[in-house]
């Protein structure tokens, strides 16, 4: 018996899925490449959890990782630095503080939808700000956290291609803060992880579920242009000495010095 021949139904190729899709074209031209550690996190995953209790709710894993990476980018200017690309030859840009990208997920209209949230100088700002900006990228209106990629999706593609790509072989300063100079992008709290996502900026963070003994494995993307896989194993060795001990203690200190005696 022949088999039939499914249905095809035809939808619109919404503004959103373009403009994802056009960071995901721009970010094929960029030569990444994937470093990995596993790190020993499971002191740092009680102080998390023990600040439940205090005023301010429970620290995210991702406003951790955010602090953490921004201190470390604080330390090594390379995490801070992008190629602009010349006629004859290229440069490199470094921004004299580190503005973090993240990737946010938001159901809007019954979709799914991806946005990028941006928060200048991680490394100065404490834990509660910075996982006030993570709810906030979660739950206020989108026009009032995103008005800036909401104007890019209304604008035809190439034009916005062209944009996107000016902004990455720029010099401005505004580079940083419409592009970002490192994102984060995880599914952990999904209990997946994508450990190689198209990403813009120099470099990208990335963190799978913990694991019950405490080890989570965390990967660090980066632009091979300018930076080589040294340094990037040295950037998440020191991620991890940070997390282990500066943003552990400012954890027990939310979560009050008694529940750790």
């Amino acid at each position: 018996m022949p088999t039939q021949a499914p249905m095809v139904t035809r939808s619109r190729f919404t503004a959103a899925r373009s403009c994802v899709s056009d960071v995901a074209r721009l970010a094929q031209e960029i030569p990444l490449f994937p470093v990995e550690r596993t790190m020993q996190l499971g002191q740092l995953a009680a102080a998390r959890v023990a600040t439940g209790s205090a005023a301010g709710g429970r620290i995210g894993w991702a406003a951790v990782f955010l602090k953490a990476y921004g201190i470390v980018a604080r330390e090594m200017p390379s995490l801070r630095t992008w190629l602009v690309r010349g006629f004859l030859f290229s440069r490199l840009a470094t921004a004299s503080e580190s503005v973090a990208t993240l990737a946010v997920n938001r159901i809007e209209d019954g979709e799914d939808r991806l946005i990028w949230g941006r928060l200048a100088a991680p490394d100065n700002r404490s834990l509660p700000e910075i996982q006030q900006f993570v709810v906030d990228c979660a739950t206020k209106p989108m026009e009032e956290m995103f008005k800036r990629q909401l104007q890019l999706e209304m604008v035809p593609g190439f034009l916005r291609r062209t944009i996107l790509r000016w902004n990455m072989n720029s010099f401005s300063r505004k580079r940083a803060t419409r592009i970002g100079t490192f994102s984060l992008s995880t599914l952990a709290g999904m209990g997946a992880t994508n450990r190689f996502h198209p990403t813009i900026c120099t470099t990208s963070l990335s963190y799978a579920p913990l694991e019950h003994d405490g080890s989570c494995l965390v990967t660090l993307i980066a632009d091979h242009r300018v930076l080589d896989g040294v340094v990037v194993a040295r950037a998440l060795a020191r991620l991890e000495e940070v997390l282990c001990h500066e943003v552990l203690a400012e954890l027990r200190g939310l979560a009050g010095t008694s529940v750790f005696a």
